[in-house]
């Protein structure tokens, strides 16, 4: 998992409630056995219109918010199924921090252990972030739990757990692997010895 320490970037709003996972990524593009790839079916239904071409009255179309990695949405981010895929899509569109008024409890677990930072915000501080110009850039500052931005700086909560695995870039594979070394390379030494 790629480190998060302090994050800068561009924002997009999507300032819909109850965006389901299936308004993520939809049922008809999970056939993938990756975690990559599905970046480009991302909110799909609401990113194209029917005969694909991108639909210009959607936020994340707008060519001036083309390099945004932070987006600002509304309450209850990521309800329905518990689709791994909605993490693997935003994190593969370029997302790295999403700033909501709350999400769905499996959604955020995959998020965290996907390295998608979820941040929860109150509603007049994501109207105020998602008012800014494509120009004005956001920081995210994880050792400080602070969102900087030109309109003020707002403190955010995080399990201390998951703030160290993000600021250290680790991941439960990582974690087991780390900690593990020694027994894992002794069983591949001994097969290798036995079998070769």
């Amino acid at each position: 998992m790629e480190a998060i320490k302090v994050h800068e970037g561009q924002i997009v709003a999507l300032m819909n409630d109850n965006i389901d996972t299936d308004q993520i990524i939809p049922k008809a593009f999970l056939k993938r056995i990756e975690k990559t790839g599905f970046g480009e079916f991302l909110f799909d239904e609401w990113r194209y219109l029917p005969d694909r071409s991108l639909n210009p009255d959607f936020s994340l179309n707008d060519p001036k918010r083309q390099e945004a990695t932070i987006l600002i949405t509304g309450e209850n981010f990521g309800c329905g199924s518990s689709r791994e895929h909605a993490a693997w899509a935003l994190l593969d569109y370029r997302f790295r921090v999403i700033i909501a008024g709350g999400y769905s409890d499996i959604f955020y677990m995959n998020c965290t252990k996907n390295g998608v930072l979820p941040i929860h915000l109150p509603k007049d501080v994501r109207e105020k972030l998602a008012a800014l110009t494509p120009e004005q850039r956001v920081t995210i500052d994880l050792p400080k739990q602070l969102v900087k931005s030109p309109v003020g700086d707002y403190p955010f909560d995080i399990d201390q757990v998951w703030k160290h695995k993000f600021i250290h870039g680790l991941d439960d594979i990582g974690i087991t692997l780390g900690s593990h070394q020694d027994a894992l390379q002794g069983y591949e030494d001994k097969y290798d010895q036995q079998y070769n």
